[in-house]
């Protein structure tokens, strides 16, 4: 059986879709795999040993999809689930599942605050698409592969150090640079601060006023950025990729969360080891533990983000409360 799963964006949702990956890999006798995703995420992927093809959307989607078509693929995993992928699956012309977006759900808890959200974690409804063929969860959590050949050479590393990841895709998703600050302060250890180019000059700020906070914003790439995470402490992160990739390494991680909520279903999500996959909106795991105000009234006003927070006040991430954070 030749299969492909579709999921083009973004890094935390193509991580969060490889057991899904390795399930399939694993229990369905003698499949060909094959992933579709942007070229710029190709990367994630390359060294996942479960996919046999990695197909990169570049910018001619016409070519990309007739590309596809040359392949002749059995049955279509459609983990994405949006206008592009439904226009694959037409020219295609072949069997597809698709997930559960529960684009219903987050509305109404998004703007009437209407709570029939499933609270199921992402990962398990992806793994839904492909209970028909027989797979179950074999609840050995997320995958990322680290390169071998990726190193940290010129970075020392002392014996034990966090990192922080300071970015986010939307603002209203990060913590603004006082509570950044007002966090690492709490910290008496080394924190590595990564993220991309856009969090360079966030980054050089954290620094002048914590020196315990060595910026690495825009000098890593994300292989190299998981490298340091898998020898961290503990990391840090906004609701972003890094929080998944973090996850996947089995990483203790504090995740802060801001117009965006855990009942959504995208918190970290460990081995069996950690959390299983019956999705608790609060886990209850050592290896995780969220940061958000609870009962706030306008909270989430998002599913996905803001540049600014729509009311004005970002109670949301200005009313977080560190106090208990690194109590023995």
């Amino acid at each position: 059986m030749k299969v492909l799963i579709l999921r083009f964006s973004s890094i935390g949702d193509i991580v969060l879709t490889t057991p899904v990956v390795r399930c399939l890999k694993k229990q369905v006798p003698n499949i060909e795999l094959h992933y579709a995703t942007k070229a710029g995420f190709v990367g994630l992927l390359k060294n996942n040993p479960y996919i046999d093809k990695i197909h990169g959307l570049g910018d001619n989607q016409t070519e990309f999809i007739q590309a596809l078509k040359t392949e002749k693929f059995d049955l279509i995993i459609d983990l994405h689930h949006n206008l592009r992928t439904l226009l694959i699956k037409l020219k295609l012309g072949v069997k597809r599942h698709a997930f559960d977006k529960i684009n219903l759900e987050k509305w109404l808890m998004t703007f009437f605050k209407i709570d029939i959200l499933p609270y199921t974690h992402i990962v398990d409804r992806y793994l839904e698409t492909v209970e028909k063929l027989g797979v179950l969860n074999d609840s050995r959590g997320l995958d990322f592969f680290i390169d071998s050949d990726t190193n940290l050479e010129g970075i020392k590393l002392p014996d034990n150090y966090f990192v922080y990841a300071i970015g986010g895709q939307h603002a209203t998703k990060k913590m603004p640079l006082n509570k950044q600050i007002e966090l690492l302060m709490k910290i008496d250890a080394i924190v590595f601060l990564i993220g991309g180019k856009e969090d360079i000059s966030a980054g050089e700020d954290i620094h002048a006023e914590c020196k315990h906070a060595i910026n690495l914003c825009g000098q890593l790439s994300i292989q190299q950025s998981a490298l340091l995470m898998r020898g961290a402490v503990e990391v840090i992160t906004h609701d972003t990729g890094m929080m998944h990739i973090a996850a996947a390494l089995n990483k203790s991680i504090i995740s802060i969360w801001g117009n965006t909520i855990p009942g959504f279903g995208m918190t970290p999500y460990y081995t069996e080891n950690g959390l299983n996959s019956v999705y608790d909106p609060i886990p209850e795991n050592p290896k995780s533990t969220i940061l958000q105000v609870e009962d706030l009234s306008c909270r989430p006003c998002s599913k996905i983000g803001y540049k600014k927070c729509p009311k004005g006040h970002f109670k949301c991430m200005n009313d977080l409360n560190f106090d208990s954070v690194f109590e023995d």
